[in-house]
């Protein structure tokens, strides 16, 4: 699928990977919709990306407001690829340091965000894609983000790598689920990235985790991140496949 001259949606766009793909979609001459929560600088950097750039405040849970991020893709040009980056992470222990139950509605409140709200979006965007006329054999791509949390989860991440976990397993299926409509699905699983989250510790931190990536011993960049997305947009045979973008990374228990 090439871009040029069409729309994209990109969850999670104001800052981050999401941001760094918008960036590389505009530059390959797309459209794009940046979807984030109303804090979020999307406004700013939507006016960053020029003209052929537009921002939509939305929860990705809410079926309401992702329809109304799609509605603004398809003004602005056919909409072909969605990049679904929104989610978050948060610690949660199964018995804390008394000894007593984790919280089960944090444990709810991050799988809603980060696995429900994956598939919230991707049967959205399948189901404007698959109005398109085919272009090439094909009607849209949609790429998930994982992490590699999914496979190694560290103590603490139960909830984030049971989503991330969820987000693997949805892959293959959606693919094979939405092949006789000609849609694509894929999914990025990151390793440890420079992103706004990791901006905020000290730099010896900083350090200490991009050493421990055995090659290249360094944080991941988001424009790498951008790079691959924009590639599986590209290449046809990139269909049900999960792609570890880590460095060789296999992450310690803690």
């Amino acid at each position: 699928m090439d871009i040029k001259g069409k729309s994209a949606v990109v969850t999670g766009g104001a800052s981050g990977l999401g941001f760094a793909t918008a960036q590389k979609l505009i530059a390959q001459g797309g459209h794009v919709v940046i979807v984030d929560l109303p804090t979020s600088a999307g406004e700013e950097q939507a006016r960053a990306l020029g003209p052929r750039a537009r921002f939509v405040p939305a929860d990705v849970t809410e079926t309401v407001q992702m329809a109304e991020a799609f509605d603004a893709a398809e003004d602005m040009a056919t909409f072909r690829a969605c990049v679904h980056c929104a989610g978050r992470g948060g610690a949660l222990r199964i018995l804390d340091k008394e000894g007593k139950a984790g919280a089960l509605q944090h444990f709810e409140d991050l799988i809603r965000l980060n696995l429900v709200g994956s598939f919230n979006v991707l049967r959205l965007a399948a189901e404007r894609f698959n109005n398109n006329d085919p272009i090439d054999d094909e009607r849209g791509v949609f790429i998930l983000t994982a992490s590699v949390a999914a496979w190694e989860g560290q103590i603490g991440q139960i909830p984030y790598a049971s989503a991330k976990a969820g987000i693997v397993g949805m892959t293959i299926v959606a693919a094979r689920d939405l092949a006789r409509r000609l849609i694509r699905v894929c999914t990025i699983a990151p390793g440890i990235f420079d992103t706004p989250i990791l901006a905020r510790l000290p730099q010896d931190v900083r350090d200490s985790l991009g050493a421990s990536v055995p090659h290249p011993a360094r944080l991941g960049q988001p424009p790498e991140f951008a790079a691959l997305a924009a590639h599986i947009i590209e290449n046809q045979m990139l269909n049900g496949e999960t792609i570890r973008l880590d460095g060789a990374i296999r992450m310690q228990p803690r």
